[in-house]
């Protein structure tokens, strides 16, 4: 199992680095975890306020905020956001917070290494995807399971050509790097702001385009 030591203190996380027990966070925690994702300088009040939104929203709703109302809500635009979490949303926030975005009906302390249970989508064709609805295969991605996917989420109904620039440029750049890009990374690339990658994937960056794209942050 993995941990991490601070202060006389030991954190169990996954290999990720996520705090398996959102119960066991306090703010030596964050503290410990800051310098491994990037963080060196001493935490401000902005970095405090982020990572207070995001476990304030999760204890409230059981569901990790977006990346979207993270910063309309602490008054970042993505930029700003980069340079308080520069390995990322899920990868540096979330992770400070001590929850990711892996959403749970089942309880709020669930937060552990995803199920690999399959269940079947109903359509033609058969696609493995874990409890979460994330495809467990890339490999096993088309188109017909994005647009499946994106229908059943009530995402959009059918895909524009700014959407399958996002996707592809999402599997094109896991299948060369095989790691999925931050969000900073996809809006670069793609040379769009935050707000209208929320317009296209209202559900998240990791709940909406990542998903579509068959892919997952494991």
């Amino acid at each position: 199992m993995c941990t991490l030591q601070y202060k006389n203190k030991i954190y169990n996380i996954d290999r990720q680095g996520f705090l398996r027990d959102l119960n066991d966070w306090d703010e030596d925690f964050v503290e410990g975890m800051a310098k491994e994702v990037s963080i060196s300088c001493e935490l401000t009040k902005k970095h405090w306020g982020v990572i207070t939104f995001i476990r304030d929203t999760f204890l409230e709703n059981q569901r990790c905020p977006s990346v979207y109302q993270t910063c309309r809500m602490n008054e970042l635009r993505l930029a700003g956001l980069k340079e308080l979490f520069p390995t990322g949303y899920l990868r540096g926030a979330c992770k400070l917070a001590g929850i990711t975005y892996r959403e749970t009906a089942v309880s709020a302390r669930w937060l552990g290494e995803l199920p690999r249970d399959a269940v079947p989508v109903q359509t033609e064709k058969t696609y493995r995807v874990d409890l979460m609805g994330f495809l467990i295969d890339p490999d096993e991605w088309d188109e017909h399971f994005c647009t499946y996917k994106a229908n059943e989420m009530k995402m959009f109904e059918k895909p524009t050509q700014k959407h399958w620039q996002i996707i592809y440029y999402l599997r094109d750049s896991y299948m060369k790097n095989k790691f999925v890009p931050t969000v900073y990374e996809t809006c670069a690339a793609n040379e769009i702001e935050i707000e209208e990658l929320e317009k296209l994937f209202p559900d998240g960056f990791h709940r909406g385009a990542v998903k579509v794209a068959g892919l997952r942050v494991k």
